[in-house]
């Protein structure tokens, strides 16, 4: 345990200063720190779930999405899936996967009827980042998640998920900011 732990925190300094020739920008707005999702109409607070994708995306899995899900998944990462509890309609997804001592994380959105204002849940983004932070701590990676921000959003993202930089548009979630995101999004 302590060599896994070591070892991981090797990688973790390897890839938070890693740049990639192609990198996916995360553009998700963090609309509000919320202890579960909120139905904007109702305010209703509403319980969540979540799970990683068990089969491969299809082109009809993510019709009116701004992403690509199947080239990411092509690229190595794992789609994991939130979902208000008793409902089978994806609310958001997040791709990332175990690399480097953290998770690397390339694409963040939330579902097209969930967009801007007038979508009907808040809270979204910042739930797709705590799966994130569980997933890292489940693998041993202290919770560390790692993202390429796009530019005009970097201090957005200091500011509402506590992340820090790294340099460049490259952005990290620490195990202090991670326990943070997981105790409000994450139930046992």
């Amino acid at each position: 345990m302590i060599y896994h732990d070591i070892r991981c925190s090797e990688k973790k300094n390897m890839l938070l200063l890693d740049y990639r020739e192609y990198v996916m920008e995360v553009d998700i707005i963090i609309d509000k720190l919320t202890d579960c999702l909120i139905n904007r109409h109702t305010g209703e607070q509403v319980e969540t779930r979540y799970m990683s994708r068990a089969v491969p995306i299809k082109p009809v899995d993510y019709k009116g999405w701004k992403f690509d899900w199947a080239k990411t998944e092509k690229n190595g990462y794992n789609i994991f899936e939130l979902f208000v509890f008793d409902d089978d309609t994806v609310q958001g997804r997040i791709s990332l996967k175990i690399d480097g001592g953290v998770a690397d994380v390339e694409i963040v959105e939330t579902a097209p009827h969930n967009y801007g204002h007038l979508g009907k849940y808040e809270g979204i983004g910042a739930h797709l980042f705590a799966i994130a932070c569980q997933d890292s701590f489940e693998s041993g990676c202290d919770g560390f998640v790692a993202f390429t921000s796009k530019s005009e959003l970097i201090d957005y993202y200091a500011k509402t998920l506590g992340a820090k930089i790294i340099g460049g548009q490259r952005m990290f979630i620490d195990d202090k900011a991670a326990d943070i995101l997981i105790s409000k999004y994450i139930r046992k």
